[in-house]
């Protein structure tokens, strides 16, 4: 039943990665990354942090309605599973000259943070490195 719960909530917000995602992972990430993310992010809305809503696959610097800083709108990241995974681990590292403070040292609490964000995001497939957002 949990399964079919959370294929069903995955399915109403539009993620289409079901078949890759383990659903016993999701609430571990939802409380890591509400205990971790939430003080200065949010799923739907920009905060601190921008929004975090279609995260995996979009470009770095790229919400339109959010200020970021020159490095992060400078940067050609694209949030795949792998820089998302660098970012978290060291954001300072991947990104020169940005902006955000907090490390997530612990590979395990990365990985269900990433399964978390794929889970809000609507496809998981990069956009053109081309395309201006």
């Amino acid at each position: 039943m949990k399964i079919a719960m959370a294929l069903l909530a995955c399915s109403l917000t539009g993620w289409h990665g079901v078949t890759q995602a383990n659903p016993d992972e999701l609430a571990p990430g939802q409380a890591l990354y509400e205990s971790k993310c939430l003080k200065c992010h949010s799923v739907s809305t920009n905060e601190v942090g921008p929004r975090h809503q279609n995260v995996v696959g979009r470009r770095a610097g790229s919400v339109p309605d959010f200020v970021y800083s020159t490095a992060l709108k400078q940067s050609k990241v694209v949030w795949t599973e792998e820089m998302l995974d660098r970012w978290l681990s060291n954001p300072e590292a991947l990104i020169p000259g940005q902006e955000m403070d907090v490390r997530v040292r612990s590979a395990e609490e990365r990985r269900l943070l990433i399964a978390y964000l794929k889970s809000q995001s609507t496809s998981t497939s990069p956009p053109s490195l081309t395309s201006k957002h």
